[in-house]
């Protein structure tokens, strides 16, 4: 049985972020770049990656796990910086949580954006297998904003090839403009790129759209839901305004290369990996 763990409210707590491997750095980053007083700690699942074809009992299990040692470290708030994860294991967690608001999720922040965004049309939404077969962004989009129509289509060679580091190439580049060209994303007027992982590649998303000679808006989580971390934060007077400079930390329940890698992209510098083998 599960216990509601009460989180303190000190402002000067960091914020946990989680993800199956290095595709929530997309959130921590743009998280660090809108909150530069906060800090944070990232845990990267990278022992179960990719989450997109595991059961969904898998992934409620390990992001129980992972939200209760998030919870242990005394993080003030909590970030599902995971698409597969967000649908399949929102629900579940808040239970784990006193105040359901300091449980964020990346789904809802993305449709609440392209209902104020997206005037008319159709949107198209490409994630991994589990996500898109929860259609969980087609359900809420139909409740907030019915006037949208809606196409999906599973990605699933994305989010692992990522993960290895291979992206930016023509290699990458043919693979994403195969699923672009398929039938489902024909005609749409948006694009929701709905795994943290895809924000890496939006440039090649963008480049496929460029070559076929159309304007297609493209919606990443990564601002989007740093702007609802913000939001949330402010409304309970929870932003750090203190002088301390901002720590980061970075954990994985297994060690790989292209984590470290890409993390460097993103911060600048040679990361530390912490290795928490929760799942012994």
């Amino acid at each position: 049985m599960l216990l509601c763990i009460v989180l303190k409210q000190d402002n000067s707590h960091p914020i946990g972020i989680f993800d199956s491997g290095i595709g929530g750095l997309t959130v921590a980053n743009a998280i660090a770049k809108r909150l530069p007083n906060e800090s944070f700690i990232y845990f990267g699942d990278t022992a179960h990656l990719p989450y997109g074809d595991k059961s969904a009992e898998s992934i409620k299990h390990y992001s129980k796990k992972i939200a209760s040692f998030l919870q242990s470290q005394q993080c003030k708030m909590v970030v599902i910086a995971c698409n597969t994860a967000s649908a399949v294991g929102y629900k579940t967690l808040l239970s784990q949580f006193e105040d359901k608001e300091l449980l964020i999720n990346v789904i809802d922040p993305v449709v609440e954006h392209v209902r104020d965004r997206v005037g008319k049309g159709k949107v198209g939404i490409i994630g991994t297998k589990r996500t898109v077969s929860t259609r969980s962004y087609s359900k809420k989009i139909k409740s907030l904003a019915p006037h949208l129509q809606t196409t999906e289509l599973a990605t699933p060679l994305l989010a692992p090839m990522i993960e290895e580091g291979y992206f930016n190439n023509n290699i990458s580049q043919t693979i994403i403009n195969d699923y672009l060209s398929k039938k489902p994303l024909a005609n749409i007027d948006a694009l929701i790129l709905a795994c943290t992982h895809y924000p890496l590649i939006q440039g090649q998303v963008e480049k496929y759209y460029k070559q076929e000679k159309r304007n297609i808006p493209i919606v990443d989580s990564a601002n989007v839901v740093a702007q609802k971390v913000e939001q949330v934060l402010k409304q309970k007077s929870m932003l750090y305004i203190g002088k301390d400079k901002p720590a980061y930390r970075f954990y994985v329940s297994d060690y790989t290369t292209s984590f470290e890698n890409t993390a460097k992209i993103f911060f600048h510098e040679k990361i530390r990996l912490e290795y928490y083998p929760m799942w012994q």
